[in-house]
């Protein structure tokens, strides 16, 4: 992240504390991956720890083992009926990988050049009409996929639980209040979404201790 977004960020004295406290944005982008493979990483770590999520992945590549790096969507979609079932996926999520790959292969999902020639607003509007895939999911994609700049997801519930930290608030801002709020950030709200991330982690990290 530049300079320049740094201090825009640092006109408010809230974040500039933060900023200050938490150091250097380690704001990793996975500049290797593509969008189909992010969505369907995505779709496998919904509501299940990382390593779970990473074991059944795994059983998933162990299909393929003449076929390096993630299964294309026509040999995922080739698989025998049950096979992701068996790799550890529920059903909902086996069915919304299929579709994810049914839209790859349809052209709906975009390669990583692709995504260069479609807006923020066009990808969500595109991505989402794919089962399993919401709002959130293509904003995470958005961020840490595809790098954007300027993402803020005010669903998030650790997004506004950081806001709520940082200004030492009662409660959350609602959803389109934070995206009201966000408009001050802008063009650097994935910045923004960052230091809120780590602004709930550290408080939560605090709630440990004391409670140990």
């Amino acid at each position: 992240m530049s300079r320049e977004a740094l201090r825009h960020l640092r006109r408010d004295p809230a974040f500039d504390a933060l900023i200050r406290f938490v150091g250097r944005c380690g704001l990793t982008v996975q500049r290797t991956g593509t969008p189909y493979e992010a969505l369907m990483r995505a779709v496998a770590y919904q509501q299940l720890h990382a390593k779970a999520a990473e074991a059944m992945l795994g059983r998933l590549a162990a299909h393929f083992p003449d076929h390096p790096g993630f299964p294309a969507p026509a040999d995922v979609l080739a698989l025998p009926e049950g096979a992701l079932r068996a790799c550890g996926f529920s059903g909902p999520k086996a069915a919304a990988l299929r579709d994810i790959c049914a839209h790859a292969l349809a052209g709906n999902i975009p390669t990583r050049r692709g995504a260069t020639r479609l807006t923020d607003r066009d990808l969500i509007e595109r991505l989402v009409a794919i089962r399993g895939v919401g709002r959130w999911t293509v904003e995470m994609l958005l961020i840490f996929t595809l790098g954007r700049p300027d993402v803020l997801p005010c669903d998030d519930f650790g997004v506004r639980e950081g806001y709520r930290v940082l200004h030492g608030l009662d409660s959350q801002p609602k959803p389109k209040a934070l995206a009201q709020i966000g408009l001050a950030w802008a063009p650097h709200r994935s910045l923004a979404t960052w230091y809120l991330y780590r602004a709930a982690e550290e408080a939560r990290r605090q709630g440990q201790a004391s409670r140990a």
